[in-house]
C-alpha cells in the first residue's frame, strides 16, 4: 500500500499539462495579438485570469491528493447537497451573464456553481452505485435513483437558463450506468431521451416514429410491459417536451439558436446566431493543413469568430495550427480519456471505478458538443472545451475531478473490495 500511496499517474498529469498549455497558447494569441484592439477590456484579461486559475487548480490537486480516499466517500453526499444549495442560491442572488443566472459573486471572484455541481454529482452517483452489490436484482431501481441524483441539479441548471450545462448532467446517466454494469436494456432506456431530443430538433415526426419503434423493440427484447411503458414515457415525453419548448416557451431568438446548426448559412440564421457557425467554419477552412501561423489567423485576429476565448477556442487552434495542430489537440484529449478509463479499470472498488467513468463522461460530453458546435454539426449551446477554453470555475472543477480520479487510483488498496 505504501508504494502506491504517493505516486499519482504521471501520464495523466502530463496530458493535463499539454492541454492546459495548448489552451494558454490559444488565449495568448487572441488577447495579445492584433485581435486585441477589437476585444472588450474584460476579454483582454482572459489570459491573465486563466493563468491564475490554473495556479489555483494546481493547489487543489495537491490538496485532493492528500485526502484519504475514504474521506471522499464520506463527503460524497454532503458535497452533493452543498452544490444543490449553491445552485438554488445562485437562482435567487446570482449574477446574470448573457441571460444565464449561474454565477455567485464572492467579492471580486465569480464562481459558476454548476461546474462544481458536476463534481458533487459524480461523487454522489458513484457512492450510490457502489452499493449495488447489496441489492441484487434491482437494476431498474438503481438506475432510477442514479438518474434522480443527476436530474435534480440538471433541473436547477435549466432554471438558470443554461441548457448546455444541463445536457452534460443528462448525458452522464447512460455513461455511469453502463460502467456500473447495469443491463443493456436499462442502458438503452436511459439513453433514449437524449436520442429522442436530438431527433425532435430535426423533425418532430421522425422523433415520434423512432419513439414508437424503440418502445416496440424494448418490449420485444425484454418481454416486460413496465420496460415498454418507461420507454414510451421517456421517448414520447421528451419529444412532446421539445415540441412544447420550441413552440410555446422559448423566445424566437432562442429557437433560432437551437436550430441554426441545421443550415447556418440560411438567410434567417446567417446574420444572427448562424453567424457564429459561418465564421467558425471559415476559420477551420482558413487553417488548411499546417495553419496560418501563431497569431496570424485572419479570422482569429480579425475577431470575426464570436466567443473565441471560450466556446470557439478550438477554431483558433484549427486556424493558426491547421489540421495537424487540431489533430494533436484532439489526440491529447483522446489520450486523456483513454488513460482515465485505464485508471478506472484498475480500481477494483466500484466507487473509484465509477468516479473515473463519471469524469470521462463529463469530459467526453463537453468535447463532443464543443467540437460539434465549432464544426456546425450540433447547435451552439455554449459549452467550453475542457482545459482549453477560458473559464476559471470550469478549470478548477475539471482539474479537481481529475485529481479525485488520481487519488482513488493511487490509493486503490485502501478501498476494500467489499466497500465498507
Amino acid at each position: 500500500m505504501q508504494n502506491s500511496t504517493w505516486k499519482p499517474d504521471p501520464w495523466t498529469l502530463l496530458l493535463w499539462g499539454g492541454l492546459v498549455a495548448a489552451g494558454l497558447m490559444a488565449l495568448y494569441s487572441i488577447t495579445r495579438g492584433p485581435a486585441v484592439e477589437y476585444l472588450s477590456e474584460s476579454v483582454r484579461d482572459d489570459f491573465s485570469r486563466q493563468f491564475l486559475w490554473i495556479g489555483v487548480s494546481v493547489v487543489s490537486v495537491g490538496i485532493i491528493l492528500l485526502l484519504p480516499v475514504r474521506f471522499l466517500r464520506y463527503a460524497a453526499y454532503p458535497a452533493y447537497a452543498t452544490t444543490l444549495v449553491l445552485l438554488a442560491l445562485s437562482l435567487m442572488v446570482g449574477v446574470e451573464v448573457h441571460g444565464t443566472r449561474a454565477w455567485l459573486a464572492l467579492g471580486p471572484v465569480r464562481l459558476q456553481v454548476s461546474e462544481l455541481a458536476k463534481v458533487g454529482t459524480v461523487l454522489a452517483v458513484a457512492q450510490l452505485l457502489s452499493k449495488r452489490h447489496m441489492r441484487t436484482g434491482q437494476d431498474l431501481s438503481f438506475a432510477l435513483e442514479a438518474a434522480a441524483l443527476i436530474v435534480a441539479p440538471a433541473g436547477l441548471v435549466i432554471l438558470q437558463n443554461d441548457l448546455g450545462t444541463a445536457l452534460v448532467f443528462f448525458g452522464l446517466v447512460p455513461i455511469v450506468l453502463f460502467w456500473s454494469g447495469l443491463s443493456l436494456t436499462v442502458i438503452l432506456l436511459m439513453v433514449s431521451p437524449a436520442i429522442a431530443g436530438y431527433l425532435a430538433l430535426l423533425s418532430i415526426r421522425a422523433a415520434l416514429v423512432s419513439a414508437v419503434l424503440f418502445t416496440g423493440l424494448l418490449w420485444w427484447h425484454s418481454g416486460q410491459r413496465s420496460i415498454a411503458a418507461f420507454a414510451a414515457t421517456f421517448t414520447g415525453g421528451v419529444t412532446a417536451a421539445v415540441a412544447l419548448v420550441l413552440n410555446k416557451i422559448l423566445q424566437p431568438y432562442q429557437v433560432e439558436r437551437l436550430l441554426s446548426f441545421t443550415n447556418p448559412g440560411a438567410e434567417q440564421f446567417r446574420q444572427g446566431v448562424g453567424f457564429h457557425l459561418v465564421q467558425s467554419k471559415a476559420a477551420l477552412q482558413s487553417g488548411g493543413l499546417w495553419g496560418t501561423g501563431f497569431m496570424q489567423g485572419p479570422q482569429t485576429q480579425g475577431a470575426y469568430v464570436p466567443e473565441q476565448t471560450t466556446d470557439f477556442v478550438f477554431s483558433v487552434i484549427a486556424e493558426e495550427f491547421g489540421l495537424v495542430g487540431s489533430l494533436v489537440v484532439l489526440g491529447l484529449l483522446a489520450a486523456l480519456l483513454l488513460r482515465l478509463i485505464k485508471l478506472g479499470a484498475e480500481v477494483k472498488h466500484p466507487f473509484g471505478s465509477i468516479v473515473a467513468a463519471g469524469a470521462v463522461g463529463v469530459y467526453l460530453i463537453h468535447i463532443t458538443i464543443n467540437i460539434g458546435m465549432v464544426t456546425g454539426m450540433l447547435p451552439v449551446i455554449g459549452l467550453p472545451l475542457p482545459f482549453l477554453s477560458y473559464g476559471g470555475s470550469a478549470m478548477l472543477a475539471n482539474t479537481a475531478l481529475l485529481a479525485i480520479v488520481l487519488n482513488t487510483h493511487m490509493r486503490r488498496e485502501d478501498l476494500s473490495i467489499y466497500g465498507y
